[in-house]
């Protein structure tokens, strides 16, 4: 089964709203068996929409990061980020 990764660029518009997202978040995406990979750090935007915060996160599937998104936990955190930034957000099947 493929790995598959989760890829966010994010704008935060409130910091303290978004601290309480990343730090439940953060929870809902280990217990999914997810690794963050680039979490913030220095970035070069080529093209499209320019976002502060750029976010890859790899999962043991698709599946299991769809599981993390969908679960309680996640939404939980998720209910910090809405109205606390603004975000793209995919979720896509490692190359085999």
């Amino acid at each position: 089964m493929a790995g598959a990764f989760w890829i966010a660029h994010v704008t935060v518009t409130d910091e303290e709203a978004y601290k309480k997202y990343a730090a439940i978040a953060t929870e809902a995406i280990s217990e999914h068996g997810g690794v963050f990979l680039a979490r913030g750090g220095n970035y070069i935007q080529k093209e499209g929409r320019e976002h502060a915060r750029n976010v890859v996160a790899r999962f043991p599937s698709l599946e299991a990061a769809n599981a993390c998104y969908e679960s309680a936990r996640y939404q939980e955190a998720l209910s910090h980020a809405k109205g606390a930034s603004e975000r793209d957000l995919v979720l896509v099947e490692e190359a085999e």
